[in-house]
């Protein structure tokens, strides 16, 4: 079955020029031109993957994407004209899974595709396999709870809200307490190795899960900066 791509961009032409060349390449697309039908569009239709535009009319992009992100765990790619790194930064915070600039290149939007798509497909296989060998367990450590199988993360009798890339690191790093790994091991682990958004998305990402996890965010015990070196995950 073709995997289903929903395009949001308020540009008619640039709309219709990404529908053609992904039915090209094979998908199934649908569009919408505002925030508010986007996220219609999403619930109704559950694409594998979805193009989002920064700017858009009513709902702009990052809110589109907060939205989703809250309901739904498919990748989301966030493009824009502008080029400001709070931008990206946002972007990621809300919950976007990769960024692209305009102008870019389609060659270069459709490898972005396939490795967002191929890293879900990995995930649900590597899940699939867990789940016909053997129950997810739990991953505790004091009041740290890792629920694999729930894909949740309590602290004490407290929910916390992980966005996907928050909650797969810290279990990545977790699986592998005691070990140190260097930025660029966890972002070819985590991000996928053709993630091309730098190794300061890892240190974002491991600041705001510091501010979920640990008593003093400012002096960590749990996530814990080796110099020159990378993270190690002490539980």
């Amino acid at each position: 079955m073709s995997e289903k791509i929903l395009i949001v961009e308020d540009e008619r032409v640039m709309r219709e020029t990404l529908a053609y060349n992904l039915v090209k390449e094979g998908y199934v697309t649908i569009t919408a031109a505002d925030g508010k039908k986007a996220v219609e569009l999403a619930r109704a239709e559950q694409p594998d993957l979805v193009l989002l535009d920064i700017m858009l009319p009513g709902l702009d992009g990052f809110e589109v994407c907060r939205i989703l992100r809250q309901e739904q765990r498919i990748p989301i790619l966030m493009l824009t004209a502008r080029t400001e790194e709070i931008d990206r930064i946002v972007g990621f915070e809300v919950g976007a899974d990769d960024y692209l600039t305009k102008p870019f290149s389609m060659r270069e939007l459709l490898a972005r595709i396939k490795a967002q798509l191929r890293r879900v497909r990995l995930l649900r296989e590597e899940f699939a396999a867990e789940t016909s060998s053997a129950p997810l367990q739990r991953l505790r450590f004091g009041d740290l709870v890792i629920d694999q199988e729930r894909h949740e993360v309590w602290l004490g009798e407290r929910l916390l809200p992980l966005k996907p890339k928050e909650y797969e690191l810290l279990v990545f790093l977790a699986q592998r307490q005691g070990r140190t790994l260097t930025r660029d091991q966890l972002l070819e682990e985590v991000w996928g190795w053709d993630y091309s958004g730098g190794s300061r998305t890892v240190d974002v990402h491991i600041r705001w899960l510091r501010e979920k996890i640990e008593v003093d965010p400012a002096n960590p015990t749990r996530l814990v900066t080796v110099r020159g070196a990378g993270y190690r995950f002490e539980g």
